[in-house]
């Protein structure tokens, strides 16, 4: 199969725009060390707040997802939560803009991007943690669902332990938004009745390997999460596995965003075809792959009909 590359049309219904707004960073909200320290003039100057002294009645915590990307996806009860913060902590998947949801809170960004400085994750639950017992209402809000890949486990952890009230608000995960934005379904009637989500982050272990040999061996879809630059790596151990290469790949890159591209390619092919592919990007693995469609919403492959025809009957 030849490489299919394609652009989402752009969705509507359009969102208003938002008046720009300057968030903080987590070096100036911590620039005065632990709360109640003083901070430098520069972080003054722009009414950055440190936590304060511990509260009578503690504030509650919300862990947010904020689902695969586009604004209307937000759900009515991330938008409430948002409506009632007093302080955001933004990750680098959930887009600022929803930042606006919540226009009397300090929005300070501390999202891990690739290749450079991250936040410590236990630095932001501490952070997390001393505005809540300070009495601030605090939202941690993420990208896609905070169970997915977002240690939101970990952070409710954090908040139990440490007396405070805290409420998960799930999101929509990209893991099946995204593929489903480009027409592929992670399952099909009589083509696919189970997916397998894996993080390709730090590579496959072994025990991942084995999990996706196994899902596709069993006519499974594999989606693979934080897996751009691993990816050459993650094929050629599928592949050295006796996958065979015709097995078919797509990678969506910037699901829900003016930028989504769609590649549809081969196993065997995926290294050269994906080669110019950027993060973030989702990438599928399965027959349901032949399902997704074109900028005019047409099949991208004629195999499409050999697999409804089985779906349907």
């Amino acid at each position: 199969m030849t490489a299919t590359r394609f652009r989402q049309p752009s969705m509507g219904p359009k969102i208003p725009s938002f008046p720009p707004r300057e968030f903080a960073t987590v070096d100036e909200v911590l620039a005065g060390g632990a709360p109640g320290h003083s901070l430098d003039d520069s972080v003054t100057e722009r009414g950055i707040a440190l936590p304060g002294e511990r509260a009578e009645h503690p504030g509650k915590v919300y862990i947010v997802g904020g689902g695969p990307g586009a604004v209307d996806l937000l759900t009515l009860r991330a938008v409430r939560a948002l409506g009632e913060a007093d302080v955001v902590l933004l990750d680098h998947l959930a887009p600022q803009k929803y930042g606006e949801y919540a226009p009397n809170a300090l929005i300070v960004d501390v999202g891990k991007v690739p290749g450079k400085h991250a936040v410590p994750q236990s630095r932001i639950q501490q952070l997390m943690i001393d505005y809540a017992l300070s009495g601030k209402t605090v939202v941690r809000l993420k990208g896609g669902d905070p169970y997915v890949y977002g240690r939101g486990a970990e952070e409710l952890d954090a908040c139990i332990a440490a007396g405070l009230e805290a409420e998960v608000i799930p999101g929509i995960t990209s893991a099946i938004a995204v593929p489903g934005r480009a027409g592929i379904p992670v399952t099909l009637r009589r083509v696919s009745s189970i997916f397998t989500v894996v993080s390709g982050h730090s590579g496959l272990s072994e025990n991942d390997l084995a999990a996706v040999e196994a899902t596709l061996r069993a006519s499974g879809t594999v989606v693979l999460l934080m897996g751009v630059r691993t990816l050459p790596d993650t094929v050629a151990s599928l592949l050295s596995r006796g996958i065979e290469g015709e097995v078919p790949l797509a990678t969506i890159e910037n699901g829900f965003s003016e930028n989504e591209r769609v590649t549809v390619t081969t196993l065997e092919n995926a290294k050269t075809d994906c080669a110019q592919v950027k993060s973030p990007a989702i990438t599928v693995i399965g027959e349901v792959v032949y399902y997704a469609r074109d900028d005019q919403n047409r099949f991208v492959s004629e195999v499409h009909e050999r697999l409804r025809e089985r779906s349907t009957s």
